[in-house]
């Protein structure tokens, strides 16, 4: 039997998430399903987008009922901030692991993702990342980490490769924001460009909390490359490409999922239209129920989804399927069942490799209309 401290406690969380609370009354379980992402900082209205996608499963499943083991499970989302964060991460990992999570969807940033991924390991407890791109995050051998997106090493390529064919880029300038997603994208792109003839003219690093880029901007105008490519976030690379077109830089800006944002034009200004960038997923407009999805979620929360929401709504719903299949709520027996995973969601079907990487990866290619993300072309992995 629980005592009193652990209902109460749970009592609280089913509180937070504003759930019925005629789901505590005839729940036979509570389950908690942990989800991080950085909810402050310069990225967190991408972190929040993460959360939001997950919250709406959470909320969708307890509405339907669940049953798994002929008991009635009331599932609560567990959300920590990790503010972006390595060192950050690691400490709200431990905490999700120490409060009896089943499973994980995040982090967001493969700089967090990463790090993490040892303490669910450890602990047995399947991990999901709906964004992190960089490939190391699979490679490290755990049989715990799993990714709804596809790799760096299929993103930087498909851009590399648009750019050389459809823009006819010769020469380009890179730089990175010195943390494992932006140097993994860089990395990969500038391979990729010199392989495709593209000379890469410099690589420069700056950080993911820079906020003046006139030196590198100026820098690179001297050296009068045909584009910049830019691994890192919007929060950085939107005042970037802002402050080097102010300087006169006419260079397209290339970069990938993390810059690839619909609000991008809020911190890149006039820039925004110079912009062509990667997704390392489906277009929204492109997905099996993409348009449903997107009704709901701006029911739900005032405003259309951003970039990784369907992809935490579709973990949370990959976690739960995992759960019937073994018909179990323990998490090494949903960690088994991962395995033969074989799911239709909003992203469309998702099926994993022996790694946890996606067998049908996507990559999408964005360019910018008066401010407005459009889609140019789609490229299947």
């Amino acid at each position: 039997m629980k005592n009193i401290r652990n209902m109460k406690v749970e009592m609280m969380a089913l509180a937070i998430f504003s759930l019925p609370l005629g789901n505590v009354a005839y729940a036979d379980e509570v389950v908690r399903i942990g989800h991080v992402a950085p909810l402050t900082g310069g990225i967190a209205h991408l972190g929040k987008d993460n959360e939001n996608g997950a919250t709406l499963a959470v909320e969708e499943i307890n509405a339907k009922g669940l049953a798994i083991g002929g008991k009635k499970i009331t599932l609560v989302l567990d959300s920590q901030d990790d503010a972006g964060d390595p060192k950050t991460a690691t400490q709200v990992a431990q905490k999700l692991v120490d409060e009896n999570v089943v499973a994980v969807v995040g982090h967001l940033n493969s700089g967090t993702t990463i790090p993490a991924s040892k303490l669910y390991s450890d602990a047995g407890i399947v991990q999901i990342s709906p964004s992190a791109t960089n490939p190391i995050y699979t490679l490290q051998g755990f049989k715990t980490t799993y990714r709804l997106v596809a790799t760096d090493g299929q993103q930087a390529p498909a851009l590399a490769h648009y750019v050389a064919k459809k823009l006819h880029v010769k020469s380009v300038a890179i730089v990175d924001d010195s943390t494992a997603y932006g140097q993994g994208l860089a990395a990969e792109f500038a391979k990729q460009a010199t392989a495709l003839g593209i000379k890469v003219l410099s690589h420069d690093a700056t950080n993911d909390h820079a906020v003046d880029f006139r030196a590198i901007a100026t820098k690179i105008k001297g050296e009068n490359p045909d584009a910049i490519m830019y691994g890192g976030m919007d929060a950085t690379g939107g005042p970037f490409a802002k402050q080097a077109r102010q300087l006169g830089v006419q260079a397209k800006f290339l970069a990938g999922d993390g810059v690839c944002s619909p609000t991008l034009s809020s911190l890149a200004g006039e820039a925004t239209d110079n912009v062509v960038c990667s997704e390392a997923g489906a277009a929204l407009e492109t997905m099996p129920e993409g348009a449903a999805f997107t009704a709901k979620y701006t029911k739900r929360f005032g405003h259309p989804p951003l970039v990784y929401s369907p992809e935490t709504y579709d973990a949370v719903y990959i976690i739960v399927d995992a759960m019937k299949r073994a018909n179990s709520t323990d998490p090494k027996k949903i960690l088994d069942a991962m395995r033969s995973t074989d799911y239709h969601g909003i992203t469309g079907e998702t099926v994993f490799d022996s790694k946890g990487d996606l067998k049908h990866g996507v990559i999408s290619l964005y360019q910018y209309i008066t401010g407005k993300k459009t889609l140019l072309d789609s490229v299947s992995m």
